[in-house]
């Protein structure tokens, strides 16, 4: 046995059943392990697409993602997609090819310091020197991406410690490390709080059960960032909806007139906290982004088990704010908001994924999720290209019908990969929003320079015929009564649905 084949082999003890990749000439030990076993590979057409289909396989299911891209060319065009997971602490398994050892830091073919450039954007990237390094390079990334999920894990792999004999395999027995030593004065703020606030990030998501418990349990208000919606029930009343920039008036109210902000699993950027307020409870695996002045570095669930809570009384305070959020056009006909609020309307309990681009904000907003991974998109790097690969890594870790929500520019990013949706038959339905341009760009240039639109335009081509081409079935709805009649029907994908839109801005965040 050959280290690549123990690496299989440990990848289906592990209980990895998918892996997306190209295979390439330094990765080729790895392939052909791979080739005998059982685990499912799925050829895209670009690496980006690789790990963007990672992405979607964890977020829509929390089950750990595996992308595979052989050196250099291979592995440097993971960049994008890594970038993505890094920014949404998104825990996917990255492994890339390399040449052999005595070719690191030359000019040789193919050769590029490609574990140096990717362990910027890794939550941790494995450099191995021998097959002993790369067998526990592997356990300790798994045990990683399951006990302590902080984001993606890189592991390079040369093509002459894939092909060596030499190695031996450990037991892995470490603790994840954490810090609850400020539980106590967070259980102080805790207990003199007569307004505490719950805000739920994607970190929390495994803890729904739990979190709902004490929320109905005390009365204590929920809000969540866009990546924990779902956490709890977008209809349950204790649910005040998104909190921040694009917050709802209820969250923002209770955000603003808190006295104990207890912050789960959230990554606390500007978007979600555009001021740092002094009573947050920031709890995190991830000590690396935690703030406050009660920093707790752990897990969601030792925090909960932790805490004492009692019942409080200012509920019925914050739904007297009007929390009417009044979107314009949601019935116009050929507005793309109208379009969307549709398409939700019919899927609403269906794995949405959305691209980068005017379409996400008005997903964003209209979405209603009843349980986490509903709702999928990048929010920290916002790729254009993301949403069909992020579709396809979905569809076939869920099993389900997965709706995408496309716009016609990002859609063309990596429309390549509608080859991969077909090859896997793959019950996604793709609505394409095309207003032949880049709308926040055109909207940006014109509130904010006073220019004139430019280079924003796009000559596209027929989308239809497009997806035709890939045998793909395809239809065009040139208004919203098409839209709504095409709704009516049992929509089963792979299927391409093409939606004229008119331009139109985005409501900005106050």
């Amino acid at each position: 046995m050959n280290v690549a084949q123990k690496l299989v082999e440990i990848l289906a003890e592990e209980g990895i059943t998918d892996i997306f990749g190209i295979p390439g000439e330094q990765i080729m030990p790895f392939y052909e392990a791979l080739s005998a076993s059982d685990i499912n590979h799925v050829l895209t057409r670009h690496e980006q697409a690789a790990a963007h289909a990672a992405d979607g396989y964890y977020r829509s299911t929390s089950k750990i993602g595996v992308c595979v891209a052989t050196a250099s060319p291979g592995a440097l065009n993971f960049t994008m997609a890594l970038a993505t997971a890094y920014k949404d602490s998104v825990p996917i398994l990255v492994l890339t090819g390399d040449n052999e050892l005595k070719y690191r830091g030359t000019d040789h073919f193919q050769s590029t310091p490609q574990a140096d450039i990717l362990s910027h954007i890794s939550q941790d990237s494995y450099n191995p020197l021998n097959g002993t390094e790369a067998v526990y390079c592997l356990r300790a990334a798994i045990f990683a991406l399951k006990n302590n999920p902080k984001g993606p894990i890189h592991i390079n792999l040369s093509k002459d410690v894939l092909s060596s004999e030499d190695f031996q395999d450990f037991d892995l027995c470490y603790l994840c490390e954490d810090d609850l030593s400020n539980i106590s004065k967070a259980q102080d703020l805790i207990d003199k709080s007569k307004k505490p606030l719950f805000i739920l990030g994607a970190g929390a998501r495994t803890q729904g059960n739990a979190i709902k418990q004490i929320a109905d349990k005390y009365k204590i208000p929920v809000t969540t960032t866009f990546h924990g919606k779902g956490i709890i029930s977008d209809h349950d009343d204790l649910n005040l909806g998104i909190v921040g920039i694009r917050g709802n008036p209820q969250a923002r109210y209770a955000f603003e007139n808190a006295d104990c902000i207890i912050a789960l699993g959230i990554k606390a950027s500007e978007r979600t906290l555009p001021v740092i307020p002094d009573n947050l409870i920031h709890v995190n695996i991830n000590k690396d982004i935690l703030i406050g002045d009660f920093p707790i570095h752990g897990k969601v669930e030792d925090f909960l088990a932790e805490i004492k809570f009692s019942e409080v009384d200012w509920l019925d305070e914050i739904l007297e704010i009007d929390d009417a959020i009044e979107i314009e056009g949601i019935d116009d006909d050929l507005k793309p908001q109208a379009a969307i609020s549709q398409i939700l309307n019919r899927f609403n309990d269906n794995i949405i994924v959305s691209d980068a681009g005017s379409h996400t904000t008005w997903t964003t907003l209209l979405k209603k999720s009843t349980s986490p991974g509903q709702l999928l998109f990048s929010g920290g790097m916002a790729p254009m290209g993301y949403g069909l690969p992020a579709a396809i890594g979905a569809a076939i870790a869920s099993g389900e019908k997965i709706i995408l929500i496309n716009g016609d520019g990002d859609f063309q990013m990596n429309l390549q990969e509608l080859a991969t949706l077909k090859e896997n038959n793959l019950d996604v339905v793709v609505f394409i929003l095309n207003n032949s341009e880049f709308g926040i760009i055109r909207q940006w240039q014109e509130e904010f320079y006073d220019m004139e639109p430019y280079q924003v335009k796009l000559n596209n081509p027929d989308f239809v015929k497009l997806a035709s081409s890939y045998g793909i079935d395809a239809v065009r709805a040139d208004n919203l009564d098409d839209l709504k009649l095409l709704l009516e029907k049992n929509l089963t994908g792979p299927l391409v649905v093409e939606v004229i839109v008119e331009s139109e801005n985005i409501p900005l965040p106050e």
